[in-house]
């Protein structure tokens, strides 16, 4: 949940019916009262067991941020439910967004029975399990931070699954190359930063007719032109004969900026 007050302060709670962790992200205004602010939200939210004030912006090839403790319990750990799913997650080390819960129901919703998908920067493996969960499918989730993907394999176990999970540690272009090469019928590409560096790992990882979900930033003064100019920079960067399937908004990240995704079919 985001709260935004006069003063631009922002918070996203992420809550179960266990537990629930509160970050704030603060303006350098109201940074000297942080303490105070913590406190207070300890006491208005009831399911609140834990406030944080984020530090530091998600950065690395870890998909990391740097927490501080505010108020409550210093346990950075604890599960989120979604579309069925349990989760484990830990809001320090491994990437997590309750924002992407739209696209992970739209992603699983267009996978068939059968196949198999190469999610090339899965996480604590949120995608990965609720498509498993609604299609017999096989998904190879991979993430080059341990801690993600020892909460994948925690992840999968919690869950009951009519297709398969598989969690991978490392290099998500090396690995493929080694072991994946032409066996996707389906590559998500859920690191927008990132997409144009590993497309070309993207492509390796597709069979024949395989589809990719390439996921980018776009900066645009118009929201109805963001699906274009995601389609247009998806087929700039493409070396290969490509369908786009269709491109959309996944959600906003900051003003006049963009999450989007382009399907895409290769040819």
């Amino acid at each position: 949940m985001e709260i935004k007050s006069s003063q631009d302060t922002s918070t996203i709670e992420i809550d179960s019916n266990a537990k629930s962790i509160i970050i704030l992200k603060i303006p350098d205004s109201l940074v000297p009262k942080k303490k105070t602010i913590g406190k207070v939200l300890l006491e208005k939210v009831k399911t609140a067991k834990s406030v944080f004030y984020q530090s530091s912006p998600v950065s690395g090839d870890f998909r990391t941020r740097k927490l501080e403790l505010l108020a409550g319990e210093d346990k950075t750990e604890t599960e989120y439910k979604e579309h069925g799913c349990r989760f484990k997650v830990d809001v320090e080390k491994a990437f997590f967004s309750p924002r992407l819960s739209t696209e992970r129901d739209r992603i699983a919703n267009l996978i068939k029975d059968g196949e198999t998908v190469i999610n090339m920067f899965g996480g604590v493996g949120m995608f990965s399990i609720i498509a498993a969960k609604k299609k017999k499918c096989v998904v190879y989730n991979i993430d080059i931070n341990p801690s993600a993907t020892k909460l994948c394999e925690q992840n999968i176990k919690l869950n009951k699954l009519v297709g398969k999970v598989e969690s991978l540690t490392g290099d998500a272009a090396k690995i493929i190359e080694g072991q994946l090469s032409g066996k996707g019928d389906r590559v998500l590409m859920l690191l927008p930063e990132k997409s144009d560096e590993f497309l070309d790992a993207a492509i390796k990882a597709a069979k024949k007719n395989g589809i990719i979900h390439y996921y980018c930033h776009i900066h645009s003064d118009k929201k109805n032109e963001v699906g274009r100019i995601a389609k247009e920079h998806f087929l700039d960067v493409m070396k290969i004969k490509t369908e786009v399937l269709g491109s959309k908004i996944v959600r906003p990240v900051g003003p006049r900026f963009y999450q989007a995704v382009v399907d895409a079919k290769l040819l």
